[in-house]
């Protein structure tokens, strides 16, 4: 008889397949971005401008702490979901008990590093005063919880890897749910600080990260924890699976920090304030792509392990189409509602600062034009076990091409730091697709050609 998600993978239509995973993965991550953005309405509305600058000067370290738990979750789904097509079922398990404790310890080392480092870091960036404080006291929570809450993101890979994709897509939902219950608790009901709404998403994963592995410990799904046996091979495995995504994510923060800092000198508070603006709008598209390209990973993984190559082609047609449409209809919404954008998060912005929110959204909505069709390559090349080019695009897109632009369009002031993201999306999507000519899967339907 077959299990759960060797039935779904092996058997369902592609695209039956694709509404099946990736429809849930989007929903899953359409209710992260809803809190997120939740997040940035409750500290921009009851604590203020200098609050919701702060909250956005910490955010990238905030993202690189989850960074390393990321880089072994998403690593290690890809040798997890190989092994299974191949019926290497101890393998799947030994390479899944070690990554879950591989996560906890790393987040332990980034937690601790991060705690020590908050105020120094702030200080290299600029800030000073309450600016400094507050963005001090909201990256300290998240540090002091990372052990316990780094481990949630990966848990979500490896229920949709059991087959559990709907409890995934609910899982995220009530996480996203309660932290924005218990934030709205703490901020506006009780009058906490900053640091309550680091507290309040901390709490809410806390919850749903035990949650997640309740399925596994009742020996309900394919996956079981084994005693875990560490080799130099699977080690770099997973760190070669998991790279472009890391990558991805401290070239993305790097160069946000080097936004952040420059942005700090050209424009102050206000120009951090629209930077982040700029960062909730995207937070809407880029959350989707990756909820439905994510989720058919381990269907192509799968398919691709067992040599059911013209599945795997069709699965990603499917995933290229739907990443398209839905960037090029939420770069509409961006082009036509700017100013709705603007006030959603800051309430009462004075004229120069919705003037200058405006003109930087309307120039961002260019940047998903072209930028699903390199997300959803690096997707894919990650799938079928190409980590190098996905990295490739990954850095490109998060770190080259955005610093080599900072260089070139420096003489536009903030005109060039807001077009520096169409821009580098539009090389990124070159790239991909130079590299997806390259890499094709050859004419007779086979892996793709190195």
């Amino acid at each position: 008889m077959q299990d759960r998600s060797t039935e779904l993978f092996e058997s369902t239509p592609p695209v039956r397949l694709f509404f099946t995973a990736a429809l849930p993965g989007a929903v899953s991550m359409l209710s992260s971005v809803l809190y997120q953005t939740l997040d940035g309405v409750f500290v921009g509305q009851f604590l203020g401008d200098t609050a919701f600058a702060a909250f956005n000067l910490a955010m990238p370290f905030v993202v690189i702490n989850f960074a390393l738990a990321d880089l072994i979750g998403v690593g290690s789904a890809v040798p997890i979901s190989v092994s299974l097509g191949r019926g290497e079922r101890e393998r799947a398990n030994n390479i899944f008990s070690a990554a879950v404790l591989m996560i906890v310890l790393a987040g332990l080392l980034t937690g601790v590093a991060l705690y020590a480092a908050a105020p120094a870091i702030m200080s290299f960036m600029g800030a000073d005063g309450d600016f400094a404080l507050f963005a001090v006291q909201y990256l300290r929570v998240y540090a002091v919880c990372s052990p316990l809450t780094t481990i949630v993101y990966a848990a979500d890979n490896y229920l949709r890897i059991c087959g559990y994709i709907r409890g995934s897509m609910w899982l995220n939902i009530l996480m996203s749910a309660l932290s924005a219950a218990l934030e709205f608790l703490f901020l506006g009901v009780l009058g906490f600080g900053i640091w309550g709404a680091a507290l309040a998403t901390c709490a809410g994963m806390m919850v749903c990260a035990v949650l997640a592995f309740v399925p596994i410990l009742r020996g309900r799904a394919v996956l079981r924890f084994a005693r875990p046996g560490f080799s130099g091979e699977m080690v770099r495995q997973i760190v070669a699976c998991g790279s472009p995504n890391f990558l991805n994510n401290i070239a993305g923060r790097v160069t946000s920090i080097l936004m952040n800092a420059i942005l700090v000198r050209l424009g102050g508070e206000s120009a951090v304030s629209v930077y982040g603006v700029l960062m909730f709008a995207g937070g809407f598209i880029i959350p989707l792509l990756y909820g439905m390209c994510d989720s058919l990973q381990p269907a192509v993984g799968y398919n691709y392990g067992a040599g059911r190559f013209d599945r795997v082609r069709a699965i990603e047609r499917c995933c290229f189409t739907a990443s398209g449409v839905v960037s090029l209809v939420s770069a509409g919404l961006i082009m036509l509602l700017p100013g709705p954008i603007t006030t959603l998060f800051l309430p009462s912005p004075e004229p120069e600062l919705l003037e200058m929110s405006v003109y930087a959204l309307r120039i961002f909505a260019l940047t998903y034009a072209t930028r699903w069709f390199g997300f959803a390559a690096q997707s894919y090349l990650l799938a079928v076990e190409r980590p190098i080019p996905a990295s490739l695009i990954s850095v490109s897109m998060a770190f080259v091409f955005p610093i080599a632009l900072i260089a070139l369009l420096w003489p536009l002031g903030l005109t060039g730091i807001w077009m520096n993201f169409p821009l580098s999306s539009l090389f990124a999507a070159v790239l991909a697709a130079v590299l997806l000519k390259r890499l094709r899967l050859d004419a007779g339907g086979g892996r793709p050609a190195r």
